[in-house]
């Protein structure tokens, strides 16, 4: 995404694809999904009945808080709206002021000459993370390590159920991302930077949020992004002056870009994906939001996606400085929503305009409200025996204990042992005495990451209804067990173990890109004090991609690498004191240092962990 306040992911829709979605229980996969195109009669019908002004309206996607007045719902007849990174209701991030602001502004659409409802986006990518109390799964590069796509579908349909809680039918996700350069900010948006992982995941991903049919009321609508090369872009290319990757030029070539960075949307659109997100990024100098090669002659027409393109926040605005002339580009490539802020009066006036002067052609307009009644019928949106606002009766599953469980395994198989000597791990829950330390031992904000709550995330206690690593440990041990804590490390002495939780605060796209890996010098520290006590020492390292990690794993008795889990602490205690046993696998390659990157451009045979490493117990 871009600016501090919006996100941007969207995603892939499908058609003459199938959904399979394999139930939870592991019933037989359910007939194929019927494609989008079959709603077309009923489709062509609405459209002959609908003016320009109110097919204008259904591309249009403002942010709920840049809305100028809330009577433009119904006068300006949007067919959507979302809200960013952090923007929440004025009320707060509860359960409750979510599910109101939903209705207050569903209730609004119903109001106007043809009552198209809203669909209404958010940034759901592990779990509900903009509301509180919602269960956070780990992020996808800790996915990733877990190989598991029948966990990954099951994760994406507890999120949609606690989506569906709030009356919201649209997530920005999954992100089919795969990073080249693990300097940027958005690897860990990623499931691998292996493409066939990528594919298998990302399929999940789309049959557990859709589930076998898109009416369905607990069904959220799919959006796989950020198409096409965003994880490839090169370093020095991204937004001057914030971020040296982010938003960067994919420099390859064609048989590059769909070996590495097309693959999962074949598999995405295969399982029915109803929206794909077009990358701030460019591909050799041009704008994805800008290429008709992209947009329309790939994936409209090889692809056969039926779905609609959502344009990223105010990815239109980076095409050229003319605004009116950067929406004529993006529209007749291909796009067919834009996702707009304060300029969505003026992007309404502006296009209208460029279809009275013949600049855009009317099939253009008249494709793009098609793909997007398309997938609004196919929803059951248009389905006037059925409320469009939100059932409150969902509400008594929203962080539960039962999908809790699922983020609990979810982190246990995302873990990755990468050292341990003389089977210091697992640990011994009668052991006399525990020294816990670290910055990231006991921080609900820091073990989510960014996307949790706030756009950029954020320290501390962000959130309800979690357990940090450290509490994690206190309720896992024997109540003869001493746990003590320092964040620094210092007073382990005398302790019979010690546990060090190290690792990134929290961050998102361009805020998240580096120029080095290094770790931060109060981790080395606290892991040096606690090894200068004399006793064995398990470092747990909380991040978003691999680090340079040399000095602090030479010190380690132990190393686990944790990414960043969400708030289900339980997890990682799961795995330490052995309940569990370690089974992930690495789904990035681990560089030795700064010099070999990017490591997705140069030789591997060299690094310090390769793709699919890790030890069991």
């Amino acid at each position: 995404m871009q600016y501090p306040k919006l996100s941007s992911i969207v995603a892939v829709c499908t058609a003459a694809a199938s959904v399979v979605f394999l139930s939870l229980l592991g019933a037989a996969a359910p007939p194929k999904s019927k494609a989008l195109s079959s709603y077309d009669p009923q489709v062509k019908e609405l459209l002959a009945r609908m003016t320009l002004d109110e097919k204008i309206g259904q591309m249009t996607q403002p942010d709920q808080e840049a809305l100028k007045d809330e009577a433009d719902i119904e006068n300006l007849f949007l067919g959507s709206l979302l809200s960013g990174g952090s923007s929440d209701p004025k009320e707060g991030n509860s359960l409750e002021a979510w599910t109101n602001l939903y209705d207050r502004y569903q209730a609004r659409s119903l109001k106007t000459r043809l009552a198209i409802p809203l669909l209404y986006g958010v940034d759901a990518l592990h779990g509900h993370n903009n509301v509180i109390g919602a269960v956070v799964f780990p992020q996808n590069i800790g996915l990733g390590c877990t190989r598991n796509p029948a966990l990954v579908e099951k994760i994406a349909r507890v999120t949609a159920e606690e989506v569906r809680a709030t009356g919201i039918q649209w997530t920005f996700a999954p992100c089919v991302t795969v990073p080249q350069d693990i300097r940027w900010g958005r690897t860990y948006e990623g499931f691998s930077d292996d493409p066939a992982l990528v594919k298998k995941l990302g399929e999940a991903a789309v049959r557990g949020l859709q589930g076998a049919d898109l009416s369905n009321p607990l069904s959220v609508l799919a959006c796989a992004k950020h198409y096409v090369g965003d994880g490839g872009t090169t370093l020095g290319t991204g937004m001057a002056g914030k971020s040296p990757l982010d938003q960067g030029d994919t420099r390859v070539d064609e048989a590059t870009l769909r070996r590495l960075h097309l693959q999962g949307y074949f598999t995405t659109i295969a399982a029915g994906a109803g929206t794909v997100m077009p990358s701030y990024s460019s591909w050799n100098g041009v704008k994805c939001s800008a290429s008709k090669q992209l947009m329309t002659d790939i994936l409209k027409g090889e692809l056969g996606f039926q779905g609609f393109l959502i344009s990223d926040y105010n990815a239109i605005d980076q095409i050229t400085p003319d605004y009116k002339k950067a929406i004529e580009i993006s529209i007749n490539a291909g796009m067919d929503m834009v996702m707009v802020t304060a300029r969505y009066r003026e992007y309404i006036k502006d296009l209208k305009e460029l279809v009275e002067e013949g600049r855009v052609p009317m099939a253009r307009i008249d494709d793009a409200v098609t793909r997007i009644l398309r997938v609004k019928f196919a929803m059951g949106l248009m389905d006037k025996s059925r409320s469009q606002l939100a059932d409150r009766t969902l509400q008594k599953g929203f962080g539960s204990a039962e999908h809790r469980q699922v983020a609990r395994e979810a982190v246990r198989q995302s873990l990755v042992l990468l050292k341990n000597d003389k089977k210091t791990l697992p640990l011994k829950k009668t052991v006399a005495r525990i020294h816990i330390a670290g910055k990231n031992a006991d921080d609900i904000g820091n073990q989510c990451g960014g996307w949790t709550i706030d756009w950029q995330g954020k320290s501390g206690n962000i959130t309800t209804g979690g357990t940090t690593i450290r509490a994690a440990i206190q309720a896992a041990v024997s109540p003869d067990t001493k746990v003590t804590y320092s964040v620094d490390g210092s007073g382990a002495q005398g302790a019979t173990v010690g546990v060090v939780v190290v690792g990134e605060k929290p961050y998102a796209e361009m805020m998240g890109d580096r120029k080095t890996l290094a770790m931060d010098k109060e981790d080395v520290d606290a892991v040096n004090t606690m090894k200068a006590a004399g006793i064995p020492v398990v470092v747990v390292l909380v991040s978003g991609r691999p680090l340079i990690i040399n000095d602090v794993l030479a010190q380690a008795d132990a190393f686990v690498a944790a990414w960043l889990p969400g708030t289900e602490g339980q997890g990682v205690s799961d795995v330490l004191f052995g309940d569990f046993k370690p089974t992930g696998k690495l789904s990035f390659a681990w560089p030795r240092s700064d010099d070999q990157l990017p490591l997705g451009t140069a030789t591997k045979a060299d690094v310090l962990f390769k793709n699919g490493f890790g030890l069991k117990y």
